[in-house]
């Protein structure tokens, strides 16, 4: 006869998120990315689970000074298609961090995060802006 022992359900009252502000700033783009998932993912937490969105917000702030290695500013692609034939655009990094360097840090994160709903709530309790400021200041200040 084997004994299970039951797995430890988290509560919604234990389930409180933190607030994170990382500076992006002369970091590389998948070590900060990897960083920014397992805290939205909540793996740096004793609760847990990967079925419930048990992660943390993050704020991202200096996205547009992020740093790449190798050739990848030049040779790295981002494709999005418009639905119609012959719709596929191309855009490489330089690109993406002169118009939209936002986008860059959150495209990287959201390949590590799960392909389901949670996952999909887990990415927007991602908040990324390419300057040093945010508008959550007040949501930082209460945690610390």
């Amino acid at each position: 006869m084997t004994i299970r022992q039951k797995m430890e359900q988290p509560k919604r009252e234990e389930l409180r998120p933190d607030w994170h502000v990382l500076d992006a700033e002369g970091k590389t783009l998948g070590r900060i990315s990897s960083e920014i998932s397992v805290l939205l993912q909540g793996k740096h937490k004793p609760g847990y689970v990967p079925y419930l969105n048990t992660g943390d917000y993050v704020v991202v702030v200096n996205a547009e000074k992020i740093h790449v290695t190798g050739n990848k500013i030049e040779q790295k692609k981002y494709y999005r298609h418009s639905g119609y034939h012959g719709g596929l655009k191309e855009t490489n990094l330089r690109q993406m961090l002169d118009k939209h360097p936002e986008r860059v840090i959150k495209q990287s994160v959201k390949g590590m995060l799960p392909k389901n709903v949670p996952g999909r709530r887990m990415l927007s309790r991602l908040k990324v802006y390419a300057g040093d400021s945010h508008p959550h200041q007040a949501q930082v200040n209460t945690e610390s």
